[in-house]
């Protein structure tokens, strides 16, 4: 009978609270992580390679049209954080080449070796070439950037910020192209091969230099005290299109206030070395340079006509004017943004990824669209409630190549044919069996009102099933320019964020994400918005409110509301607790940024200098108010705090400042130091650990047992 009794009371235990326990056995983060992740598709040809994350074991595959079958090119069997990048195919298809190693996502030392499985020499980044058919991979040597030259017999790459050459079988050793002062970089071949356009970094200013292979000579194209950036060849080699930005140095600015950040677009005759200014952005907020993905995207086309992205509408859209100048032809119109522009084989179609179609929620997902370098004529090529990124056309323009996802199905490579439309995926046998794809929670669209006007957005998971009010959380992206979506991310880290979330609202935890202002997605006065930053850290604003709206909602306890996040989402998770302990009851801060005012001192009152910002002190001081030491006084809330000492983004010495300060205040709180990783969890097992460590802090913080 007393069993019969413990039996009834475990099963109503279960039931009044909202069945989260029995919720929790269905998958773990384990699980959920085996999800392969696939990165650099690129096309040459009827041909398509790609890197592929498969639980830390990064490898190239390959596929061939018109079948698109998968296959596996490497063999790289061990979980050792070396990612593969910069992965291309040569010209007639023989060859792929890519780099391994290094960390490409970090802010500095991105070429340094990463080592998150110590061992005793680490793999140094370096460039390698595999044949398409098949074989063993051939190392050229350390360095970064490769480019396969037109004819597909040579590469170029980056070591040290120089040039070096091989050919692309590496029949023979690689030796130093040329050597000029600065760092080189942004190589770009000449359409036949016979010239290497690239930019010498020199500090304070920046110019294009030519290499000609036939006269073994280098030339500069109308060197100037500017920062000139992003060469691309007119289609008979003739010219160059590049940006222009004013050099540094000048009178100091307000430190506070908005400024337009000045650009425009130059035509180079490359024999003559001189240069003719065709397009001078507007010299308003929205008409400064864009810092969305590829910047401003510059691409020469069919009919010499010059395309760009620009945000002096309001939105990052498309334009295309005549090389020789005139009126910009607005390509793409609407409340969207383009990112991950490409341009079709023949030079007459602009393809990119935008947050826009027939659907509402589409501004919070990704399709593909497709629109001609000379005529505003976009059409979505992938409606629906999925998310696709990276498109790419085969060069005879007949198969659309893109990565897509939904919000259960992690993202996968994926053709279709321009003139039917049925996508098909590649590799689909490469997510495990036990992958918990139906288990998963299709997020909902979320929007609320900040205090000052802003609509945010967002996404909830909301576990299944009734029952008692529920413990929540507020996962906060970082970047940050950024944004999360309905579905699977096409970023690694974001995805990695996606994943945990599914993870957590599985346990039975409430989730929300929230799209601050800041972040890209919602037009140039949310991007850039006023008060942000270093300048009054306004987007916490949006912080608030959500932990505010989230509080009010019928399934969540108010008293059990917590807070995560990475980067400039583990600063916005410290202000949060530090700032309203009483809104926020507990939280993990994983590599964020705590002291605005750390290393940027110098650079505000530049004490080396008679001149200064005419309100350099003042924003010194809303600087140390925007951070979060700031509000260790009244920081209550327990608090994980997680950061990887090899962090190439955020400082470690950010986290270990902060942990003393709360130590000395006697704030409840956990630490987890992870050795030898980077800021992107390049070791799969330590972004499981992460994660694993999350759910448990909250389970333990707000989940009786």
């Amino acid at each position: 009978m007393k069993q019969l009794i413990s039996k009834f009371v475990l099963f109503a235990f279960l039931f009044l609270n909202g069945g989260y326990w029995a919720s929790a056995q269905q998958f773990s983060l384990e699980d959920i992580k085996t999800y392969p992740f696939p990165t650099e598709l690129t096309t040459a040809g009827n041909k398509i390679a790609w890197a592929f994350d498969e639980q830390g074991k990064r490898n190239i595959y390959v596929a061939e049209g018109p079948e698109f079958n998968l296959r596996k090119l490497t063999n790289y069997t061990r979980d050792d954080g070396q990612e593969l990048t910069g992965v291309s195919i040569s010209s007639d298809g023989k060859w792929v080449v890519y780099v391994r190693g290094g960390d490409h996502g970090s802010n500095w030392g991105d070429l340094e070796p990463v080592n998150p499985s110590f061992d005793p020499q680490p793999n140094k980044v370096s460039v390698w070439t595999i044949p398409f058919s098949g074989g063993e991979p051939r190392l050229y040597g350390e360095g970064d950037a490769p480019a396969i030259s037109p004819k597909g017999d040579k590469v170029v790459y980056l070591q040290k910020g120089q040039v070096w050459v091989v050919p692309t079988d590496g029949s023979s050793a690689t030796k130093n192209l040329f050597t000029t002062r600065g760092n080189v970089g942004s190589l770009r071949w000449s359409p036949d091969g016979s010239q290497l356009a690239f930019v010498a970094d020199r500090g304070d200013h920046e110019l294009i230099g030519v290499y000609n292979f036939t006269s073994n000579t280098i030339s500069w194209v109308a060197p100037s005290f500017s920062k000139d950036s992003t060469p691309r060849w007119s289609p008979d080699g003739k010219q160059i299109a590049f940006v222009r930005t004013p050099g540094e140095g000048g009178v100091p600015k307000s430190l506070l206030e908005r400024h337009h950040r000045p650009w425009s677009i130059m035509v180079a005759d490359v024999a003559l070395g001189t240069a003719n200014q065709i397009w001078e952005s507007p010299k308003t907020l929205a008409g400064s340079r864009p810092t969305t993905h590829g910047g401003a995207n510059l691409h020469w086309g069919a009919g010499n006509r010059i395309a760009f992205l620009s945000y002096h509408d309001g939105w990052p859209h498309l334009y295309s004017m005549s090389s020789t100048g005139g009126t910009p032809m607005q390509l793409t119109k609407g409340n969207f943004m383009n990112e991950y522009v490409s341009m079709s084989a023949d030079g007459k179609w602009l393809l990119a990824s935008a947050n826009t179609g027939n659907d509402q929620l589409d501004i919070d997902r990704r399709h593909i669209i497709r629109v001609p370098i000379d005529k505003a004529d976009m059409k979505v090529l992938t409606p629906g409630e999925g998310l696709e990124w990276s498109p790419q056309l085969t060069s005879d323009g007949s198969h659309l190549i893109y990565i897509s996802a939904t919000a259960q199905r992690p993202p996968l490579p994926t053709y279709m044919k321009l003139d039917k439309g049925t996508p098909q995926l590649i590799g689909e046998k490469s997510v495990p069996a036990h992958f918990p794809q139906n288990r998963l929670i299709i997020p909902k669209q979320i929007t609320f009102q900040s205090p000052d006007g802003f609509t945010i957005h967002g996404q909830m998971f909301e576990p299944k099933g009734g029952g008692a009010k529920r413990p929540a959380l507020i996962y906060v992206h970082g970047g940050p320019p950024r944004q999360m979506l309905l579905g699977w991310h096409y970023s690694d880290y974001y995805s990695n964020a996606y994943s945990i979330n599914q993870y957590l609202a599985n346990l039975g935890f409430v989730v929300i994400t929230v799209n601050y202002r800041l972040g890209i997605g919602y037009g140039y006065e949310f991007h850039q918005p006023e008060r942000a930053g270093t300048a009054g850290a306004s987007e916490y604003i949006d912080i608030k409110a959500a932990g505010e709206w989230l509080a009010k909602q019928p399934n969540v306890d108010p008293k059990r509301i917590g807070i995560y996040g990475g980067s400039y989402g583990g600063f916005l998770t410290a202000m949060a607790l530090g700032r309203d302990s009483q809104l926020f009851a507990a939280g993990v801060d994983i590599h964020g940024v705590h002291d605005r005012t750390a290393r940027r001192t110098q650079n505000m009152l530049m004490p080396d200098q008679y001149e200064r910002a005419p309100d350099a002190e003042e924003a010194l001081k809303v600087a140390w108010e925007s951070s979060p030491v700031s509000s260790v006084p009244t920081w209550e809330s327990p608090v994980l705090i997680i950061h990887a000492d090899d962090d190439r983004n955020v400082r470690v010495s950010e986290s270990t400042d902060l942990v003393q300060r709360l130590q000395e205040r006697g704030v409840p709180m956990e630490t987890m130091m992870v050795v030898d990783d980077t800021h992107h969890w390049m070791k799969w097992s330590n972004a499981v650990k992460v994660g694993n460590a999350t759910a448990n802090f909250f389970q333990r913080q707000f989940m009786k047992k």
